[in-house]
């Protein structure tokens, strides 16, 4: 959903530039042990054309062994060789990559299969091979969320787009003045904004709700808001902010019985753990595919065969039948116009292949373990703050912590932590300003977990933290 929020680093606080040119402490030298696929491998930039070569001669499967006699590897040391990217050093000390809530990093089969969707072999395989391998990449999608054809997927640019496409073409058509759609105040940007210009244009109401005392979004208010002029639910499966994690299947009953549609922003869900469509019986649900190892300029839209055939054409050439009359042709191509994001779908196929080699039970259960332990970790150092439910037997986070420290700007501890540690952390309103606003402060620091991440990791972020409190303590 990088259209209405984006990645761009934020430039170092004059204050704080000032406060690390006077400070003499040293980073925290904790080396953690890496296994490199490239021994060659030491910078992004500066390797880069060593790639190629690499990536054809490594494996495209997680490597499972363990040596004879020790401990067996965890899921994040298993995978962790398979990203090239991780095998550097940030400002002298190895990067630690914890802000995989906004984006994921790429194993070499991602890589691989980009660089040769580039470059088939013969006239045939140029047109007739590319245009196979893309429809297969959209199988791939549909099997992964259990959608009930492959025509049910229409490939978008991202998530932002995938809503947006929903809100235009069935929102336009389908809503009027005196509607009402309900969201929550957790919701990224890129599920308000759609809806709020959308409003704006039928007369139709937003209506939203807030949360529990465990910081979860209130689903029993959810449920009263319903009625007879709820024409659409829009909420996100799991929160990038709060980590809460949000009854689907519950939402769309409740939302069924009374006629209105649900659209799901899966954008966090989808990269951790099993989501099954049929099952949730969702009628629309959006994914980004570089937050599931995929590259960049690809998400998707899922929606249930009969609601797409109904929805009205945007654009297009490839999408018309008859240019005379303008008919459209039946979903999904209705639906991308123009030369499609084919290495890219290609690419995400290729992420899929990964993920579901793991296993997204596997991964699901731990990031579960991984993510407990962040939070734990986190709440044991003092006047820190954690949002969202606390995790227990019977309440389940998504693996990310969002938190603040006492009097301390999170963007100076992301800076810090960066600048002394090589830590990667995101600072901000994370694309969520209501929610922050609800909240009551302007901004937050996320450390957010993925496949590839250690225990080592999580405890190396914690010192740094420690040290990065101690260091900002010391000017109060």
């Amino acid at each position: 959903m990088a259209a209405l929020c984006p990645f761009s680093s934020p430039s170092l606080p004059q204050s704080l530039s000032k406060l690390l040119s006077q400070s003499k402490a040293q980073p925290l030298l904790l080396n953690l042990p890496i296994r490199n696929p490239n021994p060659n491998f030491t910078g992004i930039t500066s390797k880069f054309h060593n790639l190629a070569s690499s990536v054809s001669s490594s494996s495209t499967t997680p490597s499972t062994s363990a040596s004879a006699g020790t401990e067996s590897p965890s899921l994040g040391n298993i995978t962790r060789p398979d990203f090239p990217i991780l095998h550097q050093t940030v400002n002298g000390s190895n990067l630690v990559y914890l802000d995989n809530a906004a984006t994921s990093q790429k194993p070499f089969s991602v890589l691989k299969a980009l660089n040769e969707s580039y470059n088939l072999d013969g006239v045939e395989n140029l047109s007739a091979g590319t245009t196979n391998a893309y429809e297969l990449a959209r199988e791939k999608v549909a099997a992964f969320i259990n959608a009930g054809e492959p025509t049910e997927v229409v490939f978008t640019r991202n998530a932002t787009e995938a809503i947006n496409l929903v809100a235009y073409s069935w929102g336009l058509s389908n809503l009027m003045s005196g509607d009402e759609i309900i969201l929550t105040v957790a919701e990224h940007h890129s599920n308000i904004v759609p809806w709020q210009l959308i409003a704006q244009k039928t007369g139709a109401t937003l209506k939203y709700v807030g949360l529990t005392e465990e910081e979860v979004p209130d689903i029993e208010q959810l449920k009263k808001l319903l009625s007879s002029k709820t024409k659409v639910v829009a909420v996100q499966h799991v929160s990038n902010v709060l980590g809460s994690v949000l009854p689907i299947d519950e939402i769309v009953a409740w939302s069924h019985d009374i006629g209105a549609k649900v659209l799901v922003d899966a954008c966090q869900s989808v990269p951790h753990m099993a989501v099954d469509v049929q099952k949730l019986d969702a009628d629309f649900l959006v994914a980004s595919s570089h937050k599931m190892c995929g590259p960049t300029g690809v998400g998707f839209l899922y929606g249930k065969r009969k609601v797409l055939s109904e929805m009205a054409l945007l654009d297009g050439a490839n999408m018309i039948s008859d240019v005379d009359n303008s008919t459209a042709v039946e979903p999904s191509s209705r639906f991308e116009s123009g030369t499609s994001a084919i290495a890219q779908a290609i690419g995400l196929g290729a992420a899929i292949d990964y993920l579901s080699r793991i296993g997204m039970q596997r991964i699901q259960d731990y990031e579960e373990e991984l993510g407990n332990y962040l939070y734990h970790s986190l709440l044991s150092i003092p006047n820190v703050r954690i949002y969202g439910p606390s995790p227990s037997k019977t309440v389940h986070r998504g693996a990310l912590c969002s938190f603040n420290v006492e009097n301390i700007h999170p963007t100076d501890i992301a800076t810090l932590l960066d600048e002394q540690h090589g830590v990667a952390i995101r600072s901000g309103h994370h694309c969520a300003q209501p929610l922050h606003r609800y909240l009551g402060i302007n901004a937050s620091a996320r450390a957010s977990l993925y496949i590839y991440n250690t225990k080592e990791e999580v405890d190396i972020f914690i010192e740094a933290l420690k040290d990065a409190i101690s260091f900002f303590s010391s000017y109060m």
